[in-house]
């Protein structure tokens, strides 16, 4: 299967798991899912200081600044199947 087609079947699957993964790991999820979609960060940081979720859900994007689609996807499958069991 190709690569994209993987990464579209993790996806689902992520939405279906057994158990609801931890804050970081979602965060980790949620990361890697917008590097592999749209790449870089292109959007600004929140300016509300109390918005701790959409500050989390930005630093852990930006984190992976740089990091290819292909890789970023191979990270997303290989973590989605890690959670699968």
């Amino acid at each position: 299967m190709e690569l994209k087609a993987l990464f579209e079947e993790a996806a689902k699957d992520s939405k279906q798991l057994s158990e609801k993964p931890s804050n970081d790991t979602l965060l980790q999820l949620y990361a890697l899912y917008k590097q592999s979609t749209e790449g870089d960060i292109n959007t600004d940081p929140p300016t509300n200081p109390f918005d701790f979720v959409s500050k989390a859900k930005y630093e852990a994007w930006a984190a992976l600044k740089g990091s290819s689609t292909e890789n970023a996807m191979n990270d997303y499958i290989a973590l989605v199947n890690k959670l699968k069991g």
